[in-house]
């Protein structure tokens, strides 16, 4: 029956600023775990999108998409010095990213001053935040697939063997024993598989999920400054119930 065809999903999740709760700027006091989700059937057409926009601006030359490079014009981005390559760039990107139906975000943003204040400098940002990450992916699914059949395939960047392996057993524990919300059997139920791959290996998804880290993460830090990147991207983030689920802020900024 198609009401029980499983559904698979691609979980896209890159990182904006780093996990280090010691020593940090204090202008850029902030860490962010920023997921997309893509159903599988429009996965290839996500990856056509991003090899045409690089066809159109580097032809042949391979580049990773990458929103620090970008920012700084640096690492095969310097043809963004001419202001009109630029600018057509930029409108590609948000074309590219603007676009509905094609994929959800769901994001987490860890306020370190506030974190440490509660919880201590020893934890780790990047688990407690692919936790979150993980559950508002659950909670969206839900609401696609109620029957139970959407599967979640996570995609996450490689960062090294140790800080690899230490993740792969916190998802194993979110497998054994669920978060507050999501209960062990609901996690193993939407979980498929989390798997690593390297920036190097191309990943559309991955790239896209970069792009998106950046301004999400300035709009945490100060939503009313203008962030015109943001206000193509929010249309496109989790809501449920009218609030914006899928940009998950923690500590909590509500009093």
């Amino acid at each position: 029956m198609d009401s029980e065809k499983i559904i698979n999903y691609h979980l896209y999740i890159d990182e904006c600023g780093d996990q280090n709760l010691e020593t940090f700027s204090p202008t850029f006091p902030i860490f962010t775990l920023c997921g997309i989700l893509v159903r599988d059937d429009l996965v290839p057409e996500l990856e056509e999108q991003v090899r045409a926009l690089k066809q159109e601006f580097w032809g042949d030359r391979q580049i990773i998409l990458h929103s620090r490079d970008i920012r700084k014009c640096q690492n095969g981005f310097e043809v963004l010095f001419d202001l009109d390559v630029k600018r057509r760039f930029y409108e590609s990107i948000n074309q590219l990213l603007g676009q509905r139906g094609v994929y959800v975000i769901v994001s987490c943003s860890i306020l370190k001053e506030p974190y440490i204040r509660q919880f201590g400098r020893f934890n780790d940002v990047y688990g407690q935040s692919l936790s979150f990450v993980l559950e508002r992916a659950i909670f969206c699914i839900d609401n696609q697939c109620p029957n139970g059949q959407g599967k979640i395939s996570a995609i996450v960047e490689r960062r090294g063997k140790r800080e690899d392996k230490n993740l792969m057993s916190y998802y194993q524990q979110l497998l054994e024993k669920g978060t507050y919300w999501v209960t062990a059997e609901r996690m193993k139920n939407r979980m498929l598989c989390l798997d690593f791959k390297w920036k190097s290996e191309d990943i559309a998804g991955l790239q896209i999920a970069d792009l998106i880290a950046y301004p999400l993460t300035r709009y945490v830090l100060n939503p009313h400054a203008v962030n015109l990147a943001y206000d193509v991207l929010e249309p496109n983030i989790f809501m449920e119930d009218g609030k914006l689920m899928g940009l998950k802020i923690y500590p909590s900024q509500q009093a």
